[in-house]
């Protein structure tokens, strides 16, 4: 739990950093740059020759077929700053992502307006912060998180554009059950009859909907049927939500006081 909270904020961080080059970026040192087209500058080392290789090889192809020019900068105590924005002739239709660890969050994006029509500036925010937090690099590596978020853009714009990022990584499902259980028990405290011969009580219970509707409907089933197609997490949720309010339900009958009879 204290590893989700602190990714949480971790992403509000990450809100105000977004779209904002790399501090090195304000120097130009255009000697660090290859004397070859690439698309890749790896400074850094983050990856390894065969992993560079790769990842041009795909970059290039992907360029080639969508016309979409998505380039990558690791850096750490050397950069060759404004440099790489001639160097690579980034326009609308340019990403450029920068790894540089020194920021606390390893990826920044400079992206080109063209993306904004497709991916908006909250998707941008959801990648930095799932795949450059400090818990992602750490378990995948940083070409991990390179090769991650880059997948990710190219498969959002091979389908037209994205509104969120795809996928939902364990500590988000989690959330999204946690706040499912949360809405499951406010729905079953809501319904305890407060009278005898009443079954629900529907009046709390609608007085309460809109905690628990936005606990379970917003924030426990909307991450889910928006960010993946599978199955298991949705039903999981419904039945954390089904199970929680109906043991609430049950306990506010043991433990709180009896029915009042019907005047």
């Amino acid at each position: 739990m204290a590893r989700l909270l602190l990714s949480l904020l971790v992403g509000l961080w990450g809100l105000g950093l977004l779209l904002q080059p790399a501090p090195a970026l304000a120097y130009d040192n255009p000697d660090l740059l290859p004397d070859h087209p690439t698309p890749v500058i790896d400074l850094a080392k983050a990856l390894t020759d065969s992993q560079r290789q790769g990842l041009e090889e795909q970059l290039n192809q992907f360029e080639a077929s969508s016309g979409w020019k998505l380039r990558v900068l690791t850096q750490y105590d050397r950069t060759p700053g404004q440099a790489v924005k001639q160097y690579w002739d980034l326009d609308e239709r340019s990403l450029l992502l920068v790894a540089d660890p020194r920021g606390g969050n390893l990826l920044n994006f400079n992206v080109g307006d063209a993306l904004f029509a497709l991916m908006p500036r909250t998707y941008w925010v959801e990648l930095q912060t799932r795949y450059g937090n400090q818990y992602y690099v750490a378990e995948h590596g940083e070409d991990g998180a390179i090769v991650g978020a880059l997948g990710a853009v190219r498969g959002c714009l091979e389908q037209g554009g994205c509104q969120v990022v795809p996928g939902l990584p364990q500590e988000q499902w989690l959330l999204t059950l946690s706040t499912s259980v949360i809405g499951g028990l406010v729905a079953g405290f809501a319904s305890y009859p407060r009278k005898q011969g009443v079954l629900i009580a529907w009046p709390w219970l609608l007085l309460m909907s809109p905690l628990w509707i936005i606990l379970f409907g917003v924030l426990g089933l909307g991450p889910v049927i928006t960010r993946t197609a599978e199955p298991l997490p949705l039903i999981g949720n419904i039945v954390a939500f089904l199970a929680s309010a109906v043991g609430a339900y049950l306990l506010a009958l043991w433990k709180l006081p009896k029915p009042e009879a019907k005047a």
